[in-house]
C-alpha cells in the first residue's frame, strides 16, 4: 500500500496589486531613517537623546528670539547657532548613523535588501538623504524659530522682515553643508563595522582627533599654515568655506586668500566619501 501525499490549501494568493518600483522603495527607506533617527517606533529609551538635542537647540532659540524681542540684543546670529551645536550635532550622527547601517550589517538583512530591485546606490542614497535631512532639521527648525521672533517683534515693518529673511536663507544653506559634511563622515565610518559601539567611537575619535591638530597648526610662525590649519578638521573647514563665501575675514576663521582651497577640499571630501560609501555597498550587493 503506497502513502499518499496531502495538499493542503492554506489560501496563498499572488500579490496583484500595483508594482511601485525603485521610487517607493528610496521613499520606504527615506522615511524609515528619518523614524530611525529621532525614535519613532522605537522603544523610549532610542528617543531620548535625538530629542534632548533637538529640545536644547529649539530652548536655544527661544531663548535667543525671547532677549531679541525685549533688548533688540542678538545673542546667536544664524551661521553662530550651527558653530554652537557642533560638539552636539557630532554625537548626534554618531549615534545615529551607526543606528542607521550599522544595524542592518549586524543582523544580516542587506542581502535581502539587495535580493529585490532596490540598488546599493538607493540604499547609500536614502540613507544619506535621510541623516542629512534629520541634522539639517535639528539646525533650521530653531533657526526658523529665531527668524519668527525676529520678524514678529522687528520696529521697521515688511523691511525688517525681509532683512531678517536675507539673513536666514544663508543660514539655512549653512546649515546644509553641516549637515553633509557631518552626515557623509558619519555613514562612511558606521558602514564599516556592524558594531554601533565602534562605529560611534570611530566617529566620535575622528573629530576628536582633528580637532587639537588645527589648533597646533594654527599656531605654527608661517602665515600660510596659520591661513590652511582649518583643513585639517571637519568642523573648521565647513567654517572657512563660510568665511570665504560670505567675504567677511571678521567672521569665521583666518583663512586669508585661500577661501577657494577651502570650497574645494569640501567638494572633494564629500565626494570621496559618498563614491567610498557606494563602492563600500556595491562590495556587500555582490556578495
Amino acid at each position: 500500500m503506497s502513502e499518499a501525499g496531502v495538499i493542503h490549501d492554506i489560501g496563498y494568493q499572488r500579490y496583484e496589486g500595483p508594482k511601485l518600483g525603485r521610487g517607493a522603495l528610496f521613499g520606504a527607506l527615506y522615511v524609515h531613517g528619518i523614524r530611525a533617527a529621532f525614535g519613532l517606533g522605537r522603544p523610549a529609551k532610542s528617543k531620548i537623546f535625538p530629542w534632548l538635542v533637538a529640545g536644547i537647540g529649539l530652548l536655544i532659540a527661544v531663548i535667543n528670539a525671547g532677549v531679541k524681542a525685549k533688548a533688540n540684543i542678538t545673542l546667536f546670529t544664524y551661521y553662530q547657532f550651527d558653530e554652537t551645536m557642533a560638539v552636539l550635532i557630532v554625537f548626534f550622527v554618531a549615534i545615529i548613523a551607526p543606528e542607521l547601517v550599522s544595524r542592518d550589517l549586524r543582523a544580516g538583512v542587506l542581502p535581502l535588501y539587495f535580493s529585490r530591485p532596490v540598488r546599493a546606490f538607493d540604499y547609500v542614497a536614502a540613507k544619506v538623504v535621510a541623516l542629512v535631512s534629520a541634522v539639517w532639521l535639528l539646525l533650521g527648525v530653531p533657526q526658523l524659530i529665531m527668524f519668527l521672533g525676529a520678524a514678529f517683534t522687528t520696529k521697521t515693518g515688511m523691511k525688517g522682515v525681509w532683512h531678517e529673511a536675507g539673513s536666514l536663507l544663508p543660514g539655512w544653506g549653512y546649515s546644509v553643508l553641516w549637515a553633509v559634511v557631518f552626515s557623509s563622515i558619519a555613514l562612511l565610518i558606521a558602514s564599516a563595522t556592524g558594531k554601533r559601539a565602534f562605529a560611534a567611537g570611530g566617529i566620535v575619535a575622528l573629530f576628536v582627533v582633528t580637532t587639537p591638530l588645527v589648533g597646533v597648526l594654527s599656531i605654527l610662525p608661517s602665515d600660510k599654515a596659520r591661513n590652511l590649519a582649518g583643513l585639517a578638521s571637519p568642523e573648521t573647514l565647513v567654517t572657512g568655506v563660510s568665511t570665504w563665501l560670505r567675504k567677511n575675514p571678521r567672521q569665521g576663521i583666518d583663512i586669508g586668500s585661500f577661501g577657494p582651497i577651502y570650497g574645494i577640499e569640501l567638494v572633494c571630501l564629500v565626494a570621496a566619501l559618498l563614491l567610498l560609501l557606494l563602492a563600500r555597498y556595491r562590495k556587500v550587493a555582490s556578495l
